[in-house]
C-alpha cells in the first residue's frame, strides 16, 4: 500500500505523503507560510487551523501569496 495521496494545489495534481500537516506541505512547496492564504476545498482555511489539518487525498487546495507593494 502507497504512503502517497494527490492533491490539487492552485489547480495541478500533486503527491504528498499521507498524514501530512498543511504547514508541512506548504513548506514541501517551496512557500512561506507566513505570507500565504490558503483555500481549502472552496473554504478559507484560517490560519489557526492550519497545525491540526492534515491534507486528505482528493483535497483541492489554492494556495495565494501576498505580495506587498506600493
Amino acid at each position: 500500500m502507497s504512503n502517497e495521496i494527490t492533491v490539487q494545489i492552485n489547480g495541478e495534481s500533486r503527491s504528498c505523503l499521507s498524514e501530512t500537516f498543511l504547514p508541512d506541505l506548504l513548506q514541501q512547496l517551496g512557500f512561506n507560510p507566513r505570507l500565504v492564504a490558503v483555500e481549502y476545498n472552496g473554504e478559507i482555511l484560517h490560519r489557526q487551523f492550519w497545525a491540526e489539518t492534515k491534507v486528505r487525498s482528493g483535497d483541492r487546495l489554492e494556495v495565494v501569496t501576498i505580495v506587498g507593494g506600493g
